[in-house]
């Protein structure tokens, strides 16, 4: 006879009565499903301790993983964009913007900051695909070209971390011009010696990849990062063809020389910190 011995059936507990974790105190890897307790995460920089999976942040997570003390100005906060083409798709392009901006707190895909980093001066952009996949759009394209005026200016390094699916299609043209725009502003910026460091996450594509996001003195990733222009799927229908496993991940690209180093982001900010001494 066993040492316990339930003399009720079917025992409930009342629905006020339950015991249930707040929202947002707990997480699931994408990789391999284990849970993740969120201030674990936060203090591994947002990369599972399981598996090693580094998981999609936003600007928000990066500043305060790369500035010292979570510390900076933010440069340009108050520009939003326009709708010069009067688009729409399922809704009107005004309406897509005031819901993404209500939806994720931000003004727009890319977020500009001026702080520290192991006490060297460093303006960062960086990029939010929670904005509309993180798109490239005409304030996409201003906010780099005035944070490299800034760094110009004050005679800062300036490091862009990539997240985006491309362009903003409704945009059209107006968002094709940035890629020229930002990359005539980098030419400035490498006249002016001063360092360009390009950081490409999960994911970068489109004309994001094909402009800006690949410029850079050096250009380094996060693990596993899905780096390209057309997606694997678009490729693989084109050519008609299986692709190579592995194709298009950071590792892959590194392997054909477009990386030049791929970094964990629990030591990201250590390596850019000695690059910045390095050419300081």
């Amino acid at each position: 006879m066993s040492w316990f011995k339930r003399n009720k059936a079917g025992i409930n507990t009342a629905t006020e009565n339950k015991k249930e974790a707040p929202d947002g105190m707990w997480n699931k890897c994408p990789a391999c499903k284990k849970p993740l307790l969120n201030l674990e995460q936060i203090e591994n920089n947002y990369v599972c301790q399981y598996c090693d999976y580094h998981i999609r942040i936003g600007s928000a997570a990066y500043f305060s993983i790369l500035f010292d003390n979570n510390y900076f100005t933010e440069l340009f906060a108050n520009l939003t964009a326009g709708d010069p083409l009067n688009f729409e798709d399922t809704k009107a392009y005004k309406d897509r913007l005031v819901e993404s901006q209500a939806k994720t707190g931000l003004k727009d895909a890319i977020r500009c900051a001026h702080g520290k980093i192991e006490g060297q001066d460093l303006v960062i952009a960086c990029m939010d695909f929670t904005f509309i996949g993180g798109s490239m759009g005409s304030v996409v394209g201003e906010k780099i070209a005035r944070s490299i005026d800034y760094c110009i200016e004050h005679k800062i390094p300036f490091m862009l971390i990539s997240k985006s699916g491309g362009a903003r299609m409704m945009e059209a043209a107006f968002s094709l011009m940035q890629m020229a725009k930002t990359s005539a502003k980098l030419a400035l910026l490498s006249q002016a010696k001063l360092p360009y460091i390009c950081l490409l996450t999960d994911p970068t594509t489109g004309g994001v990849t094909a402009s800006y996001a690949m410029l850079g003195d050096i250009n380094i990733a996060e693990p596993g990062a899905l780096i390209g222009f057309a997606g694997p799927r678009v490729i693989k229908e084109t050519i008609k063809k299986d692709l190579p496993k592995g194709f298009q991940t950071s590792e892959f690209v590194k392997e054909h020389g477009f990386l030049d180093f791929i970094v964990d982001r629990r030591q990201l900010k250590q390596k850019v910190a000695t690059f910045l001494k390095l050419v300081g």
